[in-house]
């Protein structure tokens, strides 16, 4: 199992953060997510929904945005969205 390559850049939503990916997550099109119930289609977006302070979760290509409460801190966040890629995607 290869390890995907992920690198995290800022939005110009301080409470969004795109994970540029070393594959593709969407073949065509995009995939936009508010909920973890609107996410039951995508076992990756529904494990990221799983996260305390996720709010939205969009696809596209080879990136993942994710977008988080607040109050939610990237500090906590952004290891586990990487860990959550890399096993799902990996």
């Amino acid at each position: 199992m290869a390890n995907v390559s992920i690198d995290v850049q800022p939005t110009p939503n301080p409470n969004a953060l795109k994970f540029n990916l070393s594959v593709r997550v969407v073949e065509q099109g995009s995939k936009s997510y508010t909920s973890k119930e609107a996410a039951a289609e995508s076992p990756l977006a529904r494990r990221i929904f799983e996260l305390d302070g996720v709010t939205s979760v969009f696809m596209l290509g080879n990136f993942v945005t994710v977008n988080k409460t607040g109050s939610a801190s990237w500090d906590d966040l952004v290891p586990a969205i990487t860990d959550i890629l890399q096993s799902e995607l990996g």
